[in-house]
């Protein structure tokens, strides 16, 4: 279970998140939801050990991270697909699923098959340079070098952005079937109301830095989080 606890961070003199809590757990998907320029990607670096955070914890499976780097976030079980993917255009998708077995043990560093079964578009392009896949297939390739590091929790910044409906509709039931094995918590973060609502067994509203609504499934007032979440 990831807890996240009172989190600050600032840009130099800017204070981007002030005291952000959330709790993600395995088998649940937590959708991080508001308006561009809140801080929800912010959150996610943080989280991901991309962005030093001021104030506040990071705890995974009661474990305090303290303040982690990328690396050390990943080795601990936290994978990150960024938006804008970050595909490296020039190797191939096998070369860039490779990237992921950076913070595995050497005996683990192996693709799995599960990730072609999860992803059968890869398969069929291994030797495909990245830059050459669509959107779409760049978007799956990077969620797949994620999964790569067999993490705990999955962190997905605006997975549909840019994406045709057909693979976003592929690409929802992969991240309902990993919440339904229930072995690892997504946070996701998602612009598309209706993506979010369908897939998400928890709600948090940020505005300007600050959580301004969170209600879990059962208690959803599908109304006002689209009213908390259009501010």
């Amino acid at each position: 279970m990831l807890t996240v606890d009172n989190l600050t961070l600032r840009y130099g003199q800017s204070q981007i998140l002030h005291g952000i809590s959330l709790t993600a757990k395995p088998g649940q998907v937590t959708a991080v939801m508001g308006t561009n320029g809140v801080g929800k990607t912010s959150l996610l670096k943080a989280i991901a050990g991309r962005h030093p955070f001021r104030d506040g914890s990071i705890r995974l499976d009661g474990r305090d991270l303290g303040h982690p780097t990328a690396y050390g976030a990943a080795k601990a079980g936290i994978a990150y697909v960024p938006q804008g993917r970050e595909v490296f255009p020039l190797l191939t998708v096998r070369e860039n699923l490779t990237t992921g077995f950076a913070c595995l043990p050497v005996a683990d560093r192996g693709i799995p098959e599960r990730i072609f079964d999860l992803f059968p578009v890869l398969k069929e392009m291994q030797d495909r340079r990245g830059g050459d896949l669509s959107g779409g297939q760049q978007q799956q390739l990077a969620i797949a070098r994620a999964l790569i590091t067999r993490p705990k929790v999955l962190l997905l910044d605006e997975p549909t952005e840019g994406i045709q409906p057909n693979i976003i509709t592929q690409i929802g039931k992969v991240i309902a079937l990993l919440r339904d094995e229930g072995e690892i918590a997504v946070v996701l973060v998602e612009q598309y109301f209706d993506f979010a609502v369908g897939l998400a067994d928890h709600f948090v509203v940020v505005n300007r830095g600050s959580v301004s609504y969170e209600t879990g499934k059962a208690a959803l007032d599908r109304d006002r989080l689209l009213a908390s979440v259009s501010i």
